[in-house]
């Protein structure tokens, strides 16, 4: 069976070098040691050792994306040179090997104009659909300012992915100060992500674009464990806001989540009695997870063929509106 993966990470020289941070470096060197590759060597390649570890791992194709902290660190010029720089590097390997990768767009977003432009250009060039890391200089994706941006997502039927990014500042400072370890994958990433959904349904974001899709990584950032509790203490603050559409509505019609770098089979089994077996997306969170430990989960679940073929492959394939005639078997 082929399997698509939708949250396979990339850098590149520029991006590097405007992110250096010793503390960076040093999870960089721990997290290479614990699964068994070097995580800064992968993220710059884009051709034969990629290929080499997905084939190891039966992945046929891989969506790229820009490694956080993305575009969102950055503002100006340099937000948008590193977002063409990271697209242009994107597109080239989606043209070099067309069967084997698509890839979400990095949006400098703190320009939403050069956004929507930058987001309008690569459609045309095997990109399905925009990934975000976290917030932009301490706005949120709720702000009024990006609201086009999920407009034109609807409007070209794609989906935005919403990556974790580093915790607002203001949880930097109270939560996690002298915790800074556990800001990142540990916690601070599914904190992170997981407001920002439940910002964009509350803002009212879902009664504005209601085909609008978003996707969460990580079986959802910890949404679908805490979904009932949510739901059952919020229908007089939807009603409070004036919302048309109700967060069961929202989580069941406008979110997808993926299986990146949370292996873990009573999660999973969580997240597909909340989300059903529709919305649910495979995916490894390459080079920070290891392919062949992603594969090997999902070969251990117990499913059936069917839910098998959705989660691994169709799912992704009808969202991303992906060719399997175009895609390595």
């Amino acid at each position: 069976m082929p399997l698509i993966a939708l949250e396979e990470h990339i850098t590149t020289p520029l991006h590097k070098t405007n992110t250096y941070d010793e503390t960076r470096q040093k999870w960089y060197r721990d997290r290479s040691a614990h699964i068994g590759h070097d995580i800064e060597k992968e993220l710059l390649d884009v051709g034969e050792s990629r290929l080499a570890a997905m084939d190891r791992s039966g992945i046929s194709l891989q969506v790229l994306s820009l490694t956080t902290p993305g575009t969102q660190a950055f503002s100006g010029p340099l937000a948008l040179e590193i977002a063409i720089d990271a697209n242009d590097r994107m597109a080239r390997a989606v043209a070099e090997h067309p069967d084997r990768f698509r890839a979400f767009a990095a949006l400098p977003t703190s320009d939403v104009g050069s956004s929507q432009s930058e987001f309008e250009r690569n459609l045309g060039r095997g990109f399905v659909g925009a990934l975000i890391s976290g917030h932009t200089g301490g706005l949120f994706l709720d702000d009024r300012k990006f609201w086009p941006l999920f407009e034109l997502a609807q409007s070209k039927d794609v989906p935005i992915y919403i990556h974790p990014g580093a915790p607002h500042p203001g949880l930097m400072g109270s939560y996690f100060n002298g915790y800074e370890d556990l800001a990142r994958p540990a916690w601070g990433f599914a904190m992170d992500a997981s407001m920002h959904f439940l910002r964009l349904v509350f803002a009212g974001v879902f009664d504005a674009f209601p085909r609008l899709k978003i996707i969460l990584g990580h079986l959802g950032e910890g949404l679908p464990f805490g979904f009932d509790r949510m739901v059952d203490h919020t229908p007089y603050v939807a009603s409070r806001r004036g919302l048309k559409r109700s967060p069961r509505d929202c989580f069941r019609e406008n979110l997808y989540i993926t299986t990146s770098g949370a292996f873990s089979a009573p999660a999973f089994r969580c997240a597909v009695d909340i989300m059903g077996e529709d919305n649910i997306m495979f995916s490894v969170d390459w080079p920070y997870e290891s392919n062949r430990a992603g594969a090997a989960f999902f070969e251990k679940l117990e499913l059936s063929d069917a839910t098998r073929g959705k989660i691994g492959w169709s799912n992704a394939a009808r969202l991303l509106r992906i060719e399997p005639a175009k895609v390595k078997a």
